[in-house]
């Protein structure tokens, strides 16, 4: 501004001197001519007098009156001046013509100065306007980043995995108005009317009848805590068919999970070997037999193996080798079996299977200070770690940034193939995001005075992922906030230790809530069936993907109604689970039976299940499967994906190799499996 401001001053002022210049020239040009006509007339005056003088001396004979020698001076004196002013005037309008076309030039050079002027003007009235609405947005922009993010509890941050935006927060009610929807959040309906029931029928052969010595049979488990637990229980029911004395199972100690903890650490041995003692005869450690210690034959069976199946594959080689070591047994046994060798799974499950004196210890201590808390509580088992949200291909709306990392992670496993993100999810294969957990929690009608207890690992995006989730409830608990580190320093280190903690709090929560269908969310609905239905929500993850993707086109009233109408079935009710599906550790319908009276009756036996038996009244523990395992609840066709464990070499899976060193059976023939992907991080 200032520098065109004095280039506007500097040319007018030479404008200004200009024009004094020209006037002060066109002065001194008349004073020039007036000058040089003044010259010329008294010039010729002298002339005219000298020769007048000349010619009266010379002619001093003739006489000239006085009058006409007057006239004759005056006559030539004027025509003099006549001629003198037509020059003086043809010279000036030269003079002035030279003038004009100079001063033409320095017009023409002054016109376009100002011109350009005029045209900076122009521009500085436009481009200060620009320049002032520009600096004020960065003002703005600096003064918005450089102010105090708002607390997430003052407000809640709806994120949707549309493009759209959703129904907005303040939509969404801080009381969930569980009061006004007609029934108790903390329980189910009809609980009361039924009851657990696993003790064994009195024609059910016992140990000490049917055990054949010298015949071991050896496992080893697979996975985290709650898939080694199925292994466990399936691996006293094999023993069972087997007729073979049990060693005390080995866990897993090299997949994912990476804990070192023997059985013994974990769970109470004594009581493990006691409590089944009447079912199946188990043993610490294979005795030595003449002085020499068998050395186990390692194998593997097909999953899904059903008794007849054992009775083909397995026991030829026990009766050889004496003693068996079947590999990364995990769901190794049928989901269908007969209700005598299902109700032994549930005594081992819920009764035989249980933590040691310290583990429990701290697990009721967590749950008594949950309890100091509030009357009623929430238990979240939160799966949402970055390993496995590559493994299951979904997408979760963090653009470019989520695809790159979690498609590296997804590289590790090379026979994974890609994945449509849209077509896992309308498969109901994604787990809720901790935000999607919360709304629907809010829609089944509870309030943000709610405590709610997080069992979880790594959350993939930490705090912010977590943020929408502690904004609809704020009164967020974990065992690393109710507990000092000093407390959990016994149990830190090991992973199966701390998910054991988790367990304990789960199963002993007023409500407990997944956003997976994994081995934990499994083990926890079934045992608290067992135990009372004590309400257990799973989320019915077909239809709330859709009514999440829409909820941005409905009110929270519709979208709160949709909810509840698509859970129904999945809240842990009686009798919610058709008959013949479900994987029978999340529904152990031959375990649940109905209080009537003095006694009390199965209910909920799966139509499907065939109970065949022999003229001798006694059961066939070799039926084979029959029916099918479909729908929604139906997990057994997905154990595939949600075990995942380290990719295997299909030739050893045919028999070209064992980890012993043994060479296969001719006599057994071993199906191929398909290759198991990561299991570690789904057999939780």
């Amino acid at each position: 501004m200032e520098t065109l401001s004095s280039l506007t001053t500097a040319s007018s002022q030479s404008e200004e001197e200009n024009q004094q210049q020209q006037q002060q020239q066109n002065i001194q040009s008349e004073q020039f001519l007036l000058l040089h006509s003044h010259n010329n007339h008294h010039q010729s005056f002298q002339c005219s007098s000298s020769s007048s003088s000349s010619s009266s001396d010379t002619t001093t004979n003739t006489t000239v009156p006085p009058l006409s020698i007057h006239l004759s001076f005056t006559n030539a004196a004027a025509e003099e001046n006549t001629a003198t002013t037509k020059t003086e005037i043809v010279m000036m309008k030269k003079k002035k013509r030279l003038m004009n076309n100079n001063m033409g030039s320095n017009g023409v050079v002054l016109a376009s100065l100002m011109y350009h002027l005029r045209r900076k003007r122009r521009l500085h009235r436009h481009v200060f306007p620009l320049l002032s609405v520009i600096s004020g947005c960065f003002l703005l922009l600096f003064a918005a980043f450089s102010l105090p993010l708002h607390s997430v509890n003052n407000a809640v941050e709806l994120r949707s995995g549309s493009d759209s935006d959703p129904f907005p927060a303040s939509s969404v009610p801080a009381s969930g108005g569980g009061s006004l929807l007609g029934r108790d959040l903390w329980r189910t309906s009809f609980s009361e009317l039924y009851t657990g029931c696993s003790n064994a029928s009195d024609k059910f052969a016992r140990a000490n009848v049917k055990t054949i010595p010298n015949r071991y049979l050896l496992i080893d488990t697979s996975g985290g805590l709650n898939q080694q637990r199925t292994g466990i229980t399936d691996a006293v029911v094999a023993a069972y068919i087997l007729n073979a004395t049990l060693v005390v199972p080995q866990l897993d100690q090299k997949s994912f999970w990476k804990d070192t903890s023997v059985f013994a650490e974990i769970f109470d041995v004594d009581q493990f070997i006691s409590f089944l003692s009447k079912d199946v005869k188990i043993v610490k450690e294979i005795p030595p037999n003449g002085g020499k210690v068998l050395s186990p034959y390692t194998m593997r069976v097909p999953r899904k193996c059903n008794p007849k199946c054992y009775q083909s594959r397995v026991l030829p080689v026990l009766i050889k080798k004496h003693a068996v070591r079947l590999s990364k047994f995990d769901y190794r046994l049928s989901n269908k079996l007969g209700t005598q060798l299902q109700r032994l799974r549930c005594r081992v499950n819920y009764h035989a299977l249980t933590f040691t004196d310290s583990i429990v210890e701290m697990g009721k201590k967590l749950v008594g200070r949950m309890r100091m808390k509030s009357k009623h509580f929430i238990a979240l088992h939160l799966r949402f770690e970055p390993d496995m949200l590559a493994f299951s291909g979904c997408d979760y709306g963090g653009g470019e940034k989520e695809r790159i990392e979690l498609g590296k992670i997804r590289k590790r496993w090379k026979t994974l193939h890609t994945r449509n993100p849209d077509k896992v999810r309308r498969h109901g294969r994604c787990p809720l995001t901790p935000e999607e957990v919360g709304l629907m929690l809010r829609a089944l009608g509870f309030g943000s005075d709610v405590h709610l207890y997080v069992a979880s690992g790594e959350v993939y995006g930490g705090e912010e992922t977590l943020a929408p989730l502690k904004a609809l409830f704020p009164n967020f608990h974990s065992k690393e906030t109710i507990a000092s580190q000093k407390e959990l320093a016994p149990f830190s280190s090991f992973s199966s230790r701390m998910a054991a903690l988790d367990f304990i709090v789960c199963d002993e929560s007023d409500v407990f809530v997944t956003n997976n269908n994994g081995n934990m969310a499994r083990m926890l609905a079934g045992r608290r069936r067992y135990f009372g239905h004590k309400p257990t929500i799973r989320p019915n993850a077909k239809k709330l993907y859709r009514l999440f993707m829409n909820r941005n086109n409905m009110t929270w009233e519709e979208f709160a109604s949709n909810v509840r109408t698509f859970q129904i079935g999945f809240m842990g009710e009686p009798n919610e689970v058709k008959p013949g599906r479900g994987e029978f550790h999340e529904n152990p319908v031959s375990c649940i039976c109905e209080k009537s009276g003095k006694k009390a009756e199965v209910v909920l036996i799966p139509q499907n299940e065939t109970h065949n038996r022999n003229t001798s009244g006694k059961e066939d523990n070799t039926n084979k499967d029959t029916g099918d395992v479909t729908d929604e609840q139906s997990m057994e066709d997905e154990l595939e994906w949600s075990d995942m464990d380290y990719v295997e070499n299909v030739n050893r899976l045919q028999g070209k190799g064992f980890p012993n060193g043994t060479e296969s059976d001719p006599n057994i023939s071993l199906k191929p499996e398909l290759p198991e992907l990561a299991e570690e991080l789904f057999s939780d």
